[in-house]
């Protein structure tokens, strides 16, 4: 044994084939969803916050707003779907990768013949079963107070798979913020920061013509309107527009993007 590994030093996986990515990346994500499963409290919260935030606007908020098609309830459901998959998404990963950072975990796995990226795809990978279950939490409870798929089984199907994507592509925001904070509780608020405003600034719970100007042109074009509206269309059965190629392309960014600054950052903490 050498004296770097000795010294608990981080050795760069040798290259061993896509065979071997895929189990180390499988291997990771079966490692976070047991832990998930492992924690109930967290899962309960977890699924008491999507309830919480339909009820809230649905019966606070929805007398209030008046929306296209007077229906709030399918108006609302989109937005929240958006918004709770990426709290999940980006202030869950963002918190857990903290904590992996922080807790010896990611300097454990450095030492081992993994791949630095097949790491972090693990973790991402992990949060598409925590989205799951909240989003089929919502559906649940959205048709409990009126919510439809008013345009058929398909088009939803679909609509579902482009919420988990943008919420996929999100996650490695998360995992960004993760790794260049400090400790957990910065991480945590770095994604409290961020993240209300911009899921508020959309169309997800008001239509955004009742914002002024410059922060309309803000709204109008930001990931979570066109996710939000893509949504709307396919759930209901309304015109979409670019809006589904718009939420592809900046899921395809974010993925590019995060994932290639996530791997680098990574890459340099353990050299």
């Amino acid at each position: 044994m050498t004296a770097e590994l000795q010294r608990g030093s981080a050795v760069q996986a040798p290259r061993r084939g896509l065979g071997w990515w895929f189990s180390g990346a499988f291997e990771l994500a079966m490692r976070n969803v047991r832990h998930i499963l492992r924690s109930p409290e967290l899962v309960a919260y977890a699924l008491m916050q999507p309830v919480m935030f339909v009820l809230l606007f649905t019966y606070v908020f929805g007398g209030a707003i008046e929306v296209p098609g007077g229906n709030y309830e399918q108006f609302l459901l989109p937005g929240i779907f958006v918004q709770m998959v990426l709290f999940s998404s980006v202030f869950g990963t963002t918190v857990g990768v903290s904590t992996d950072m922080r807790g010896g975990i990611m300097d454990r796995l450095r030492s081992m013949p993994i791949s630095r990226s097949a790491v972090l795809v693990g973790r991402t990978t992990s949060e598409i079963l925590r989205n799951v279950v909240s989003v089929a939490v919502m559906i649940i409870v959205g048709l409990i107070i009126g919510f439809r798929f008013e345009n058929g089984l398909l088009p939803a199907l679909g609509a579902l798979a482009l919420l988990l994507f943008f919420g996929y592509a999100m996650s490695w925001l998360g995992v960004f913020v993760g790794l260049t904070t400090k400790s957990p509780n910065a991480a945590q608020s770095a994604g409290l920061t961020w993240l209300f405003p911009f899921t508020f600034i959309s169309s997800a719970f008001a239509p955004t013509e009742t914002m002024p100007g410059w922060l309309r042109l803000y709204a109008d074009h930001s990931p979570m309107t066109t996710t939000v509206n893509a949504l709307r269309g396919l759930f209901n059965g309304t015109p979409v527009g670019s809006e589904i190629v718009q939420t592809l392309a900046w899921s395809v960014l974010l993925v590019g993007l995060f994932a290639w600054l996530s791997v680098r950052k990574f890459a340099s903490q353990s050299s």
